[in-house]
C-alpha cells in the first residue's frame, strides 16, 4: 500500500507541546487518542491501556498538572501544553518521592496500575500534603487495581506525603 504524502498532511494536525519536559512537533490525525500518539509515536509505554473508557486509570498522565485519562483525550487537545508520563516524573537512579515510597510500601503488584497512582498521588499531595485515608481513597478512586486490597497502595501515599512534608521542612 501506497502513501499519498499529501492526503496524509491533508488529514492531519500539527501538535506543538512538551512531552515529559521535551518540545515534540508532530503531525497527527485529528482524531489520535494522547494514549496513541504517547505509546504509538513517542514510545511511552509506561501509560498502559486498560479499558479505553477513562475508567481504569491505566492511562493516566498529567496535563499542565492536573491528572488525565489519556485513553479519552484526544492528542490534539495538548497542543501547547505540558503532558508528563511515568516516565517524565523520575529516573531510574533518582526516583520521584512518590515512586520511591510506591517501592518501599509495596504499593504494588503487577504494576499495571502504577502509574496512574502514583501520579494521581503526585497531583493529590501537591494540593493537599497532608490527606487523611479518606481523602487518598478519594483521590484515587478513577484508578482501579485488581492486584491488592488498596491498603498498600494507601500506606504508599501516606509515605509519600510525609516524604514530602520532611523535604518542605527542610527548605524552611
Amino acid at each position: 500500500m501506497e502513501v499519498d504524502m499529501q492526503e496524509l498532511l491533508e488529514d492531519s494536525v500539527l501538535l506543538q507541546c512538551r512531552v515529559n519536559d521535551k518540545p515534540r512537533e508532530e503531525f497527527i490525525h485529528p482524531t489520535k487518542s494522547l494514549l496513541d500518539f504517547l505509546r504509538e509515536d513517542l514510545g511511552f509505554t509506561g501509560t498502559h491501556m486498560g479499558c479505553m473508557t477513562g475508567h481504569c486509570g491505566a492511562c493516566t498522565v498529567t496535563i499542565d498538572g492536573h491528572i488525565a485519562k489519556s485513553c479519552i483525550t484526544l492528542a490534539a487537545s495538548v497542543q501547547r501544553k505540558k503532558v508528563v508520563t511515568i516516565e517524565g516524573l523520575g529516573e531510574p537512579d533518582s526516583l520521584h518521592p512518590v515512586q520511591s515510597a510506591f517501592c518501599e510500601e509495596a504499593g504494588f503488584q503487577c504494576a499495571y496500575c502504577s502509574p496512574g497512582m502514583v501520579l494521581s498521588t503526585v497531583e493529590l499531595l501537591s494540593e493537599n500534603p497532608e490527606p487523611t485515608d479518606e481523602e487518598i481513597r478519594e483521590a484515587l478512586a478513577g484508578n482501579l487495581c485488581r492486584c491488592t486490597g488498596y491498603q498498600s497502595i494507601v500506606r504508599a501515599v501516606r509515605a509519600a506525603a510525609a516524604q514530602y512534608l520532611a523535604k518542605q521542612e527542610s527548605q524552611k
